[in-house]
This record gives C-alpha cells, sequence and structure tokens, in this order.
C-alpha cells in the first residue's frame, strides 16, 4: 500500500528526494472530518454540553489534485487546537460557509467546497510532492505548517499577510487539514522542523506559539520590551504557556492566572515566580445570571497584582478568555498600558467600562494569529531551543474526538498532540546531540 511505504521511508530516515518521488500517490488518506449534513445536529444543545466525539468522524477521504504552488505533506503528528473544537460544535457557525466562499475564488479553490472537511491546523511530517511552481522546497524535506493559507494578490497582504482579504485559517476556513495522514499546505506555509523534537512535540507550538508571537512580541501586537510586567491568563494552557515563555526569555516579568493548583505548578516550573489561581482566590467578576459585572472584584484582583509586582501595575495584558476576563483586563493594566486581545475562548461579546480605558489612556490591540514572518521567528526560537513545547497528552488519529473534548472541556494543560502515521511517540528526533542539549528542558515542560 502507497500509506505504507509513506510510513516505511520516513521511519527509515531516508530522505532522498528520489525516494519520495518514486512513492505512487495513494487514491485515498485517513483523515478526521465534519460532515456537512451533521452541521446541525447540536442545535438546541448548549456549548458545554457538545460532544466532539460524536461529530469528528476518521474517514477515508480522496486525495486531491495539488495546485502549483502546493505541497503534499505526509503527516506524521498533528494537535488540536480551540479552532477544531469549534469546527467540531459548529460554534460559532458552521465552517462549510467558509469551504462555500472559498470554493467559489478560482478553480484550485473550488477543490475545499466539499461535503466533509479535513480539518486541523498543525502538523509534522515529510514532503511527499511539489507542485510545478513550488522551488525552495523538496520531497523528502522535514517541515512543520504555518497555518495561515494566503493569496497574495491584493496589495493590503503585502506588507502584513494578515491583512489580505484573502488570508484563512487553514484547516479552519480551507480544507486537507492536518489531522490525517496527508495534507495540502501551500508552500508559504512551510517551515524547517525542528530536528532535536519528536514529530509530536515539533507539530504541538505551530497555531498558539506563533499565535503569541505575534499578540506579545510583534510590532503588530504589544510589542512587549525588556521589563514589561505582563499578566497572562490561562498561562499554563495551549496558548498562554508560550506567553508565559516568551515574556521570560524577552526580560518580561509574567504575572501568571491560573485555575488548580496543579496549572500553578506548571507556570512555576517554566520559571514564573508571580502566580495567581483565580478558583482558589474566588473571583466572580460576573453575577450568577452573567448579567453584570463586579467592579469590586476587579479592584481586588489588582489589589493582588500590585501585592505581587511590588506595587506595580501591569504593562500589559495578555488576555483570550474574552467576556469573563476583559472587562478586569481592562481595569488592571497600567495607565498608558495595553490590552492585547485575541480568540475569545470564554465569548465574544466583550463588556467594559470605557472610563478606566479612556480616562488613563490605556489601548486595545487586537492580535488574530501571525503572518508567515511571525511564525518563522516563533518556530525558530523553538529550533534554538529558547522556547519548548508544552505537550501534555498525546492521542492517535482513532480517538481524535475524545482529543478535541479535553480541549473543549478544558481538561488539558499545554497542548493536546495526536499521532497520524507515526506509529508511536518519541519518534523524528534526526539530532539527538541538540536533543540532549535541552533534555532536561524538553521533559520539564513535557511533564506538565
Amino acid at each position: 500500500m502507497p500509506m505504507d511505504q509513506v510510513r516505511e521511508a520516513i521511519l527509515s530516515g531516508d530522505r532522498t528526494e528520489a525516494t519520495y518521488a518514486g512513492i505512487p500517490l495513494p487514491e485515498s488518506y485517513r483523515a478526521a472530518t465534519v460532515h456537512k449534513d451533521e452541521a446541525t445536529m447540536f442545535e438546541g444543545v448548549p456549548s458545554k454540553e457538545k460532544d466532539p466525539r460524536r461529530s469528528l468522524h476518521i474517514d477515508d477521504v480522496p486525495v486531491p489534485e495539488l495546485a502549483p504552488n502546493e505541497a503534499l505533506v505526509a503527516v506524521m503528528a498533528s494537535a488540536i487546537n480551540y479552532n477544531t473544537v469549534w469546527t467540531s460544535i459548529f460554534e460559532p457557525v458552521s465552517t462549510f460557509g467558509f469551504l462555500e466562499r472559498y470554493g467559489r475564488l478560482s478553480v484550485f479553490a473550488k477543490r475545499h467546497d466539499l461535503p466533509y472537511h479535513v480539518v486541523g491546523s498543525d502538523l509534522a511530517g515529510v514532503i511527499l510532492r511539489t507542485g510545478a511552481a513550488v522551488n525552495l522546497w523538496k520531497p523528502g524535506e522535514e517541515v512543520v505548517a504555518h497555518c495561515l493559507s494566503v493569496e497574495l494578490e491584493h496589495h493590503d497582504g503585502h506588507d502584513d499577510t494578515m491583512m489580505d482579504p484573502e488570508q484563512r485559517i487553514w484547516g479552519f476556513e480551507t480544507n486537507f487539514g492536518g489531522l490525517a495522514e496527508l495534507a495540502i499546505v501551500k508552500a508559504n506555509q512551510l517551515m524547517t522542523k525542528p530536528a532535536h523534537l519528536s514529530w509530536e512535540e515539533a507539530a504541538s507550538p505551530g497555531l498558539v506559539n506563533s499565535t503569541a508571537y505575534r499578540q506579545l512580541i510583534s510590532k503588530n501586537g504589544a510589542a512587549m520590551k525588556l521589563g514589561d510586567r505582563v499578566l497572562i491568563w490561562g498561562a499554563s494552557g495551549g496558548l498562554g504557556s508560550y506567553a508565559t515563555q516568551m515574556a521570560l526569555a524577552g526580560g518580561g516579568e509574567p504575572i501568571c492566572v491560573v485555575s488548580s493548583p496543579d496549572k500553578a505548578d506548571i507556570c512555576r516550573a517554566m520559571g514564573a515566580e508571580m502566580v495567581i489561581d483565580r478558583r482558589a482566590e474566588d473571583y466572580h467578576f460576573w453575577n450568577d445570571e452573567g448579567t453584570q459585572q463586579n467592579p469590586k472584584e476587579w479592584q481586588r484582583l489588582g489589589k493582588r497584582i500590585r501585592e505581587l509586582t511590588g506595587g506595580h501595575d501591569v504593562d500589559i495584558v495578555f488576555e483570550h478568555p474574552g467576556r469573563e476576563t476583559f472587562g478586569a483586563s481592562v481595569y488592571v493594566a497600567r495607565k498608558g498600558g495595553t490590552i492585547a486581545t485575541c480568540a475569545s475562548t470564554s465569548g465574544y461579546m466583550h463588556e467594559y467600562d470605557n472610563r478606566y480605558l479612556w480616562m488613563n489612556l490605556k489601548r486595545i490591540v487586537s492580535s488574530h494569529f501571525a503572518n508567515y514572518r511571525e511564525a518563522w521567528q516563533a518556530n525558530s526560537l523553538i529550533d534554538r531551543g529558547l522556547i519548548h513545547p508544552t505537550l501534555s497528552k498525546v492521542y492517535s488519529l482513532d480517538d481524535v474526538g475524545q482529543a478535541a473534548l479535553d480541549v473543549h472541556n478544558n481538561a488539558h494543560q499545554g497542548k493536546v498532540g495526536v499521532l497520524t502515521l507515526a506509529p508511536r511517540e518519541g519518534l523524528g528526533v534526526s539530532n539527538p546531540d541538540k536533543r540532549a542539549r535541552f533534555e532536561s528542558q524538553i521533559n520539564r515542560f513535557r511533564a506538565t
């Protein structure tokens, strides 16, 4: 079987272009999908009761035609992001609307408009084929994927590709994502896999590491500088754990907000000294009905932050929970401070008291994923051992529904990985000497 040949070639360590060019392409491959005819299956069900195990399927799907600017990648491992959870529970909207709109763009875009959606926005694997217009990448190269799919025909995209009117998140707003044995990505999504990492470790940082880099470090986000105090919500999670590491590596001082003693220990293991367990301290930013906020609780949080920092407010708030925390985030930022926001995992409709923003000259900066340059820089931090993967648990492709449920229920710490073609964990380290230099740090973060 062709997929068996692909797996055997990768596991053998053979990376010659001729080997992969000589492997015949399969007619189909196994992939995690959602089905268009099930898009209404959770109507009337509360969000937290929607179960991705019901909506995520493992199907054999046809291998699509390769466009000239694309690569076909044999995927050894992938990971779960919140966008896969949103896709699987059809919130805030069904992703089939994204695929339909994309399908109207061009002949090659039409391939994406299908009655099924192959999901997943992370991968680590080996290039199997490249399109006729690709020249920087060759079959046999080990890669990870930046999950921004951009057309780059419009002038607005050429200063910052995130501003391109035709930018999409691959595997969420496009088809043929990474939770599969094969994936299709544009050549300008490819990045070199860090040689000291296993397949599952290399697959896990992609989306969240790049997102954290833009939101916290880049000039397009909060532009953190040496000495900045940074409040990081969900600091042990998939996104927050990378922000915590970046704050520490960049000379900032993270104030980590978590929801359990175990998660507090994770932050301390990363090197953070200031940690707030919001559940232990029993903050109630909203009333029980969720209709009115309590400014006294914002004040109590601000007082706790000043106790930890020696009387200082924070320069930056790394904000991604959204509705639940946004009012508090605006309040606790220092005068002239920055609230950098993305995602809104607890709700998109934010409320805050504008007096604390307007009269104190604070600013809200929106951040959404990252451009290719930012993603490349974020991947370089991983490759250089300045930032490490925060991988808590790894599932097989057959158990992708349970993996997504873990993330949906916030039962994870760090990222949740998924093995696709890799038969077991721990494979894919091609530079063991480099691995040895970072082994203790990798294991410390993996212990989360």
